[in-house]
């Protein structure tokens, strides 16, 4: 099995491929969450990898390698301390000089999220392009992929849970709230209001986004989105967007396959 692992500003995802032949499955036959705590040691993060996998059921010796995507680097030392004393295993991060067969065509491509570039990884390999993505977690990030697999930009704003705490942290009256879709868009209390703010908003910037995009790329994109978020507001859209929870955790997988061929093409070299 790989384990891949998303390290985001607010939680770390696992998700475990098992191997089917030559290749892995096509989706995680298991998928777990919890909050990214910088301040945990590498003993805590250890604990919490060791129950999620009893709790799903994994056995450690089935775990062969780890592929991890993270955006918190103050914490990867002590994450890789703790898979190595969890599975004995070196864990792998994307990072600069990975084989990713992405064309990055930014000013810096080395200032390009390891996130970003795993679901730009997975889309190219799985949807029709060019594609916008979209994913919804705390920022929310847009990554346009042209119709030759080149990773043109995109867009950084807040996420909403962030525009959330903002509006509640910064008014005397407002709440803090759960992020649900509301019944209507027009709310008829203040937390409807606010939920229908959040929602439909940010629904009406991923439209309006889209559409804006394709228009300065001449061409009509596949919508793509993922995130914790996602399945929450793209209902609201109106545009039709594919959402793919595990989007991420497909390109890790793809992306440890490509650095698994070029070790060996370079062992034979």
């Amino acid at each position: 099995m790989l384990l891949t692992i998303d390290i985001s500003n607010s939680l770390i995802t696992l998700g475990g491929y098992r191997r089917t032949g030559e290749d892995f499955e096509d989706t995680p036959s298991f998928m777990a969450r919890f909050v990214t705590e910088p301040s945990r040691t590498d003993d805590q993060y250890a604990v919490q990898i060791r129950q999620l996998l009893e709790l799903y059921e994994v056995p450690v010796k089935k775990i062969q390698d780890v592929m991890i995507a993270s955006v918190v680097p103050e914490i990867n030392a002590a994450f890789a301390r703790a898979i190595q004393k969890v599975l004995g295993k070196h864990a792998l991060f994307v990072g600069p000089g990975s084989k990713t067969g992405l064309n990055i065509r930014m000013d810096t491509p080395s200032q390009l999220g390891a996130d970003l570039v795993a679901g730009a990884v997975a889309a190219v390999e799985s949807y029709p392009l060019p594609c916008i993505i979209f994913d919804l977690g705390t920022a929310t990030t847009i990554s346009v992929v042209d119709r030759q697999a080149q990773f043109r930009g995109g867009m950084i704003c807040p996420g909403l849970a962030l525009n959330l705490q903002a509006l509640a942290s910064k008014t005397a009256l407002l709440p803090h709230i759960s992020i649900e879709k509301p019944s209507a868009v027009i709310g008829t209390n203040t937390i409807h209001c606010m939920q229908s703010g959040a929602v439909y908003g940010t629904a009406a910037m991923l439209d309006g986004v889209a559409a804006r995009i394709e228009q300065e790329l001449g061409d009509t994109a596949t919508l793509i989105a993922t995130g914790s978020l996602a399945e929450i507001v793209v209902p609201a859209c109106q545009r039709r967007i594919h959402v793919c929870e595990h989007l991420l955790l497909n390109g890790l997988k793809s992306i440890y396959r490509k650095q698994k061929t070029a070790r060996q093409r370079e062992g034979k070299a």
